[in-house]
């Protein structure tokens, strides 16, 4: 385990509430970040995941939050070149109950801190996180600032001087700027359908999973017009997952409506609340979101439950969907909204993330239907 120093840390939850803990990863003050961005303040959340931290760590779905890992031991197995779903760690921070400095997986090429202080992300080891949870589960996540202990006393003045999340635009700071082809591996699949992604906050292996599904890629930026999408001559449009409120991004809305009964779309996550709103429905924020890779989902056209991922704090209210659309999948933990579709349009979606394979293969089949849809369309069956 990594030993105590005396780098001794505090998160202070702007309700007042604090947790103690051994500062590592990267110093506050000296990550290269700005602070009020990126390094050591965000939203305060929590993940239920046993494995994955690097993908977590790497998801640029987690842009601006804290992350809790419920898990106990964190850093295990290291950090390898492999299990990266973007460029680079997103998260304002983390915080963990045991972190391990003992890589022996073969994969590993660096231990946690040192990946965590090569990437700006500065962390809490030795806290409460039992206490954390419970307490974000009994009053909601919220703002929150990780500090030396010894500036404790600055954490009121910081927080009102820091931005606040709601109506901030997260999506616009984590998409790429320029659109980019996906140049995956050559895989045996045979590659029979054009697909633009939007990115909102993609992760790679959701790229890698449309690739194998047999599609060349085109990923855009969030901002993109329906009219540059549809100048690329895509078969279908993938709409991605992303951080923060979908209301803050009326722009990717308004594409998104445009190409509404154009072509097939398929949404993800962030892009599953997106189709929603340009379908004329409403989101809400959950009290304290689903993260982590246990969540129950139940199709209703099937009967089946998909053990699902998950990474949001938003979620779709079903009374608001308009007639031209249907719930098909509901949460069995909670009764919100999981998946939709709007069969005359063309277009349907899932909250949770069929990528992440924590069934393992559950979700793979959301991909196939993607392409069938795509199928249908070109044949004019659909």
């Amino acid at each position: 385990m990594i030993e105590p120093s005396v780098s001794k840390g505090v998160l202070v939850l702007e309700d007042g509430r604090e947790f103690e803990g051994t500062l590592m990863g990267a110093p506050l003050g000296d990550s290269g970040f700005e602070l009020s961005k990126d390094a050591g303040y965000g939203e305060v959340v929590f993940n239920t995941s046993m494995t994955g931290y690097q993908e977590i760590l790497t998801d640029p779905s987690y842009y601006g939050q804290i992350v809790c890992m419920t898990h106990p031991h964190i850093g295990n197995t290291g950090i390898n070149e492999d299990d990266q779903e973007s460029i680079k760690p997103w998260c304002a921070g983390w915080i963990m109950r045991d972190a391990t400095d003992q890589s022996p997986h073969w994969r590993a090429s660096e231990d946690l801190d040192a990946f965590l202080k090569r990437s700006g992300i500065p962390a809490l080891t030795g806290v409460d996180t039992r206490a954390l949870t419970l307490h974000l589960r009994k009053m909601g996540v919220c703002r929150g600032l990780i500090l030396e202990k010894k500036h404790r006393s600055l954490a009121a003045d910081r927080l009102k001087q820091l931005p606040t999340f709601e109506g901030r635009d997260l999506i616009r700071e984590v998409t790429t700027k320029t659109a980019y082809l996906w140049n995956a591996p050559p895989r045996k699949t045979e590659k029979k359908h054009r697909v633009v992604a939007m990115d909102f906050g993609i992760k790679w292996n959701l790229l890698r999973s449309l690739s194998e599904a047999g599609c060349d890629i085109q990923v855009v930026p969030a901002f993109a017009t329906a009219e540059e999408i549809l100048a690329e001559k895509p078969a279908g449009v993938f709409l991605s997952n992303g951080p923060g409120d979908p209301q803050a991004a009326p722009y990717a809305v308004e594409t998104i409506r445009a190409l509404l009964g154009k072509l097939p779309i398929f949404g993800v996550c962030m892009g599953h609340q997106l189709l929603a709103l340009a379908l004329g429905a409403k989101t809400f924020k959950l009290k304290f979101g689903h993260r982590g890779g246990n969540q129950p989902v139940f199709e209703d056209s099937t009967g089946r439950v998909e053990i699902s991922s998950h990474n949001h704090g938003y979620a779709v209210d079903a009374d608001s969907l308009p007639p031209t659309a249907r719930v098909t999948h509901i949460n069995l933990n909670d009764k919100t909204v999981e998946g939709l579709e709007a069969p005359k349009l063309g277009a349907f979606s899932v909250q949770y993330h069929p990528e992440a394979c924590p069934g393992p293969h559950d979700s793979q089949h959301l991909f196939s239907r993607f392409v069938r849809k795509m199928d249908e369309n070109r044949m004019g069956t659909s």
